[in-house]
Protein backbone atom coordinates (compact mmCIF):
# COMPACT_ATOMS: atom_id res chain seq x y z
CA UNK A 1 0.00 0.00 0.00
CA UNK A 2 1.39 3.54 -1.27
CA UNK A 3 1.59 5.72 2.15
CA UNK A 4 0.80 9.35 2.02
CA UNK A 5 4.32 11.07 2.38
CA UNK A 6 5.14 13.49 5.17
CA UNK A 7 6.29 17.44 3.98
CA UNK A 8 8.38 19.85 6.19
CA UNK A 9 7.42 21.58 8.28
CA UNK A 10 5.28 19.46 9.65
CA UNK A 11 6.64 18.44 13.22
CA UNK A 12 6.18 14.75 12.43
CA UNK A 13 9.77 14.82 10.42
CA UNK A 14 10.79 16.40 14.26
CA UNK A 15 10.31 13.86 16.55
CA UNK A 16 12.88 11.19 17.87
CA UNK A 17 11.37 7.70 16.36
CA UNK A 18 11.11 5.08 19.07
CA UNK A 19 13.15 1.61 18.67
CA UNK A 20 11.48 -1.44 17.55
CA UNK A 21 11.32 -3.80 20.19
CA UNK A 22 10.14 -6.81 17.92
CA UNK A 23 10.30 -7.63 14.52
CA UNK A 24 6.04 -8.67 13.72
CA UNK A 25 4.39 -8.99 11.27
CA UNK A 26 3.31 -5.54 11.51
CA UNK A 27 6.79 -4.21 11.36
CA UNK A 28 7.18 -6.55 8.02
CA UNK A 29 4.10 -5.06 6.53
CA UNK A 30 5.27 -1.72 7.61
CA UNK A 31 8.45 -1.85 5.66
CA UNK A 32 6.49 -3.25 2.69
CA UNK A 33 4.27 -0.10 2.46
CA UNK A 34 7.34 2.10 3.03
CA UNK A 35 9.18 -0.08 0.24
CA UNK A 36 6.17 0.23 -1.95
CA UNK A 37 6.01 4.24 -1.12
CA UNK A 38 10.03 4.71 -1.68
CA UNK A 39 9.90 3.18 -5.19
CA UNK A 40 6.38 4.91 -6.26
CA UNK A 41 7.44 8.70 -5.29
CA UNK A 42 10.53 7.96 -6.76
CA UNK A 43 13.42 8.11 -4.21
CA UNK A 44 16.63 6.20 -2.88
CA UNK A 45 15.54 5.67 0.61
CA UNK A 46 12.68 6.27 3.30
CA UNK A 47 12.54 6.47 7.14
CA UNK A 48 9.24 5.53 9.16
CA UNK A 49 8.86 9.42 10.12
CA UNK A 50 8.66 10.44 6.54
CA UNK A 51 5.32 8.63 6.64
CA UNK A 52 3.57 8.71 9.91
CA UNK A 53 5.27 5.75 11.51
CA UNK A 54 7.08 6.38 14.75
CA UNK A 55 9.25 3.35 14.55
CA UNK A 56 12.98 3.37 13.66
CA UNK A 57 12.38 1.57 10.40
CA UNK A 58 14.31 2.31 7.18
CA UNK A 59 13.90 1.55 3.72
CA UNK A 60 16.81 1.70 0.83
CA UNK A 61 17.68 0.91 -2.66
CA UNK A 62 21.05 2.69 -4.40
CA UNK A 63 20.91 0.84 -7.24
CA UNK A 64 21.28 2.71 -10.98
CA UNK A 65 18.18 3.13 -13.12
CA UNK A 66 19.47 0.32 -15.29
CA UNK A 67 20.48 -2.45 -12.55
CA UNK A 68 17.89 -4.33 -10.98
CA UNK A 69 16.57 -3.18 -7.55
CA UNK A 70 18.01 -4.64 -4.41
CA UNK A 71 16.04 -3.54 -1.90
CA UNK A 72 17.48 -2.85 1.88
CA UNK A 73 15.03 -3.10 4.78
CA UNK A 74 16.63 -1.50 7.94
CA UNK A 75 15.70 -1.97 11.32
CA UNK A 76 17.04 0.11 14.28
CA UNK A 77 19.81 1.36 12.44
CA UNK A 78 22.45 3.05 14.31
CA UNK A 79 25.84 4.84 13.32
CA UNK A 80 28.56 3.63 15.36
CA UNK A 81 31.23 5.34 13.67
CA UNK A 82 32.79 7.77 11.02
CA UNK A 83 35.25 8.94 9.05
CA UNK A 84 36.41 11.67 6.78
CA UNK A 85 34.28 13.55 4.92
CA UNK A 86 32.59 14.05 1.47
CA UNK A 87 29.79 16.74 -0.16
CA UNK A 88 27.16 15.62 -2.36
CA UNK A 89 23.79 16.78 -3.45
CA UNK A 90 20.82 16.03 -1.56
CA UNK A 91 17.02 15.70 -1.75
CA UNK A 92 14.45 14.54 -0.18
CA UNK A 93 10.88 13.12 0.06
CA UNK A 94 9.62 14.99 2.49
CA UNK A 95 11.13 18.14 0.85
CA UNK A 96 10.12 17.93 -2.31
CA UNK A 97 11.96 19.91 -5.22
CA UNK A 98 14.73 21.19 -2.70
CA UNK A 99 18.33 19.88 -3.13
CA UNK A 100 21.66 21.32 -1.55
CA UNK A 101 25.32 19.98 -1.02
CA UNK A 102 25.34 18.61 2.17
CA UNK A 103 28.40 17.43 4.00
CA UNK A 104 28.76 13.66 5.48
CA UNK A 105 31.33 11.29 6.27
CA UNK A 106 32.96 9.61 3.92
CA UNK A 107 33.08 6.18 5.93
CA UNK A 108 30.40 4.86 8.56
CA UNK A 109 30.25 1.42 10.42
CA UNK A 110 26.55 1.25 11.30
CA UNK A 111 24.31 -1.68 12.77
CA UNK A 112 20.49 -2.33 12.09
CA UNK A 113 18.42 -5.50 12.47
CA UNK A 114 17.35 -7.18 9.40
CA UNK A 115 13.87 -8.79 8.48
CA UNK A 116 14.69 -12.14 10.14
CA UNK A 117 15.47 -10.54 13.88
CA UNK A 118 19.33 -10.83 13.37
CA UNK A 119 21.83 -7.77 13.88
CA UNK A 120 24.16 -6.90 11.83
CA UNK A 121 27.38 -4.95 11.74
CA UNK A 122 28.82 -3.44 8.23
CA UNK A 123 31.01 -0.25 7.18
CA UNK A 124 29.57 1.88 4.13
CA UNK A 125 31.49 4.26 2.36
CA UNK A 126 30.53 6.93 -1.17
CA UNK A 127 26.50 7.47 -2.00
CA UNK A 128 25.41 4.43 0.51
CA UNK A 129 26.66 5.75 3.76
CA UNK A 130 25.70 9.18 2.62
CA UNK A 131 22.16 7.52 2.63
CA UNK A 132 22.28 5.97 5.73
CA UNK A 133 23.03 8.99 7.28
CA UNK A 134 20.75 11.03 5.94
CA UNK A 135 17.63 8.07 6.69
CA UNK A 136 19.26 7.82 10.25
CA UNK A 137 18.88 11.60 11.03
CA UNK A 138 15.33 11.34 9.71
CA UNK A 139 15.03 8.81 13.08
CA UNK A 140 16.82 11.14 14.89
CA UNK A 141 13.80 14.29 13.83
CA UNK A 142 16.65 15.48 11.53
CA UNK A 143 16.62 17.10 8.07
CA UNK A 144 19.37 17.44 5.61
CA UNK A 145 18.26 21.35 5.63
CA UNK A 146 19.59 21.79 9.76
CA UNK A 147 23.67 20.61 8.11
CA UNK A 148 23.66 23.65 6.03
CA UNK A 149 24.49 27.04 6.48
CA UNK A 150 21.82 29.75 8.69
CA UNK A 151 21.56 31.68 5.38
CA UNK A 152 21.00 28.16 3.09
CA UNK A 153 18.76 26.66 5.13
CA UNK A 154 16.38 30.18 5.48
CA UNK A 155 16.45 30.18 1.86
CA UNK A 156 15.14 27.06 1.19
CA UNK A 157 12.25 27.57 4.19
CA UNK A 158 11.34 30.40 2.59
CA UNK A 159 11.13 28.97 -1.13
CA UNK A 160 8.82 26.31 0.82
CA UNK A 161 6.69 28.63 2.30
CA UNK A 162 6.07 30.64 -1.11
CA UNK A 163 5.49 27.13 -2.63
CA UNK A 164 3.02 26.32 -0.04
CA UNK A 165 1.32 29.59 -0.67
CA UNK A 166 1.35 28.41 -4.29
CA UNK A 167 -0.29 25.87 -3.96
CA UNK A 168 3.01 24.27 -5.40
CA UNK A 169 4.34 22.32 -2.63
Amino acid sequence: MILDIVKFPDKTLRKKTKPVEKVTEDILKQLDNMAETMYNAPGVGLAAPQVGIDKRLVVMDITAEDEPPKLEKLINPEVLEHEGEQTGEEGCLSLPGEYADVKRAEWIRYKYIDENGDEHLQEATGLRARVIQHEVDHLDGTLFIDKLSTMKRDMIKKHIKKRIAQGDY
